[in-house]
């Protein structure tokens, strides 16, 4: 996970999904590129989104809009239930709140309001799971699907819990900071640290200044992050994906294990995986342009399908 910096954004603007009310922006270069929709992960807001891989997205032609999950960042935030934890909602069999559809459909709601009729989708951590439940219950709205970081789309409860590092998710789910600034400025810290590979050394610097351009009370707030986590999926199983898709994963990922990624690759029908070095639950500057790279050869891909095939 890598801070956004303030960059070449245009307003917020907002997307409805009945009550629920869906922020998002839009990078001001290549406005007229392709569609490329990016669905941010458990907690976090879209300004997690790095402003290089973004820029580096727009050179390789698409228009790139990103949006705040419900109970993320300035999107709705629902009322408490009794789930509180992030690792008590993964056991449960339902959702108090919201469904992973109502998700999914948040996404759609996002893109009607900027006027694409379909779009290339990348999402990251939960999102990732998100984008794949897009591109299963809304096909036709997909150009391409990039998910990241992601476990199944289809798994939930205990068949997700193979795939995450329960330690890690514990020492997120137990960051307690004051809810103020500081106390935002060093959750975002220990976030960045924790999700980090370690195989490279840490820029607490750096952290340091991302994190304060971008002071996140989400990464801290566990009562959305349960009710996120516990959106349950009653759709179809991932093998029916029908959308070209590319697979990310950080071999060194401390929360979602590589397993997960080679799960979702093995189970969609002529998706390719890509595992890369070095890199843990995050997008660190030194993969945005092979990130860019990549979904822009995806979307090659979908120019060459027959037509119809993609909407």
């Amino acid at each position: 996970m890598s801070s956004s910096s303030v960059g070449q954004w245009g307003p917020v603007r907002w997307a409805e999904n009945g009550a629920v009310r869906l922020a998002f922006d839009q990078w001001s270069e290549r406005a007229d590129g392709e569609p490329l929709l990016l669905a941010t992960g458990l907690g976090a807001n879209r300004k997690w989104f790095p402003d290089g891989l973004c820029r580096a997205l727009a050179a390789q032609g698409f228009a790139v809009a990103r949006y705040d999950q419900r109970d993320g960042g300035d999107s709705t935030h629902l009322p408490p239930t009794t789930t509180r934890s992030p690792i008590s909602a993964l056991f449960k069999k339902r959702g108090d709140a919201y469904t992973a559809e109502d998700m999914a459909d948040d996404a759609v709601a996002v893109m009607d309001a900027l006027g694409w009729s379909s779009a290339h989708l990348m999402g990251v951590s939960l999102g990732g799971a998100v984008a794949q439940r897009v591109a299963l219950r809304h096909p036709g709205r997909v150009r391409t699907l990039t998910t990241m970081a992601a476990v199944p789309g289809d798994a939930a409860g205990l068949r997700a819990m193979r795939y995450v590092r329960l330690r890690t998710l514990a020492k997120f789910a137990g960051l307690k900071f004051p809810d103020t600034p500081e106390g935002n400025l060093a959750a975002g810290v220990a976030v960045i640290r924790l999700l980090a590979s370690p195989k490279r050394p840490f820029d607490e610097a750096a952290a340091r200044e991302a994190v304060a351009r971008n002071l996140d009370s989400g990464v801290q707030d566990q009562q959305a992050q349960s009710r996120q986590i516990g959106a349950q999926w009653h759709g179809r199983k991932i093998g029916a994906i029908t959308r070209p898709t590319l697979v990310l994963h950080g071999e060194d990922d401390p929360l979602i294990k590589p397993r997960a990624a080679k799960a979702v690759a093995s189970r969609v029908p002529g998706s390719r995986l890509v595992l890369l070095p070095e890199v843990g639950h995050e997008i660190p500057e030194p993969t945005w342009e092979r990130v860019a790279t990549e979904i822009r050869a995806l979307a090659d891909t979908a120019h060459h399908l027959p037509a119809g095939a993609v909407n």
